[in-house]
């Protein structure tokens, strides 16, 4: 996993329940850690684009319901700047699960994704139908 070419704001906190656009089964899932997050005192794990997010899942397919996943968030609401200062914002926060090495569980994508994303994870941007 590689760095980004953008400091992006922390959208995602723990506690919050998101959308997965990929067809590995789960529909919503509900952030309850974030990976690499240095913490402070009384501050609340967040997460911003490309970001591995750990998370349960509340809804979907019987085999994969309730099961702890690996996720990478792939679009959030909340506008954050590019290198060449164009501000950019999705409709919605969404998510795609990995596996442990880092490789997507689906086989497609059926929403937007964001290019940072495809920097630092490039095998999900192979099967992205389409990269803003």
């Amino acid at each position: 996993m590689k760095a980004i070419s953008v400091k992006s704001t922390k959208a995602v906190q723990t506690g919050s329940i998101i959308r997965c656009i990929d067809n590995s089964g789960a529909k919503k899932l509900e952030v309850i850690a974030v990976k690499g997050f240095k913490g402070i005192r009384k501050r609340h794990p967040a997460a911003g684009i490309g970001g591995l997010i750990i998370c349960a899942v509340k809804s979907g397919d019987q085999k994969i319901k309730h099961e702890i996943v690996k996720a990478v968030l792939v679009t959030q609401t909340k506008e954050y700047r590019r290198a060449n200062g164009v501000r950019i914002k999705f409709p919605e926060n969404t998510a795609v699960l990995v596996q442990d090495n880092m490789e997507p569980r689906g086989k497609q994508i059926k929403g937007v994704i964001a290019k940072e994303v495809v920097e630092r994870f490039p095998m999900i941007g192979k099967i992205a139908a389409t990269i803003v």
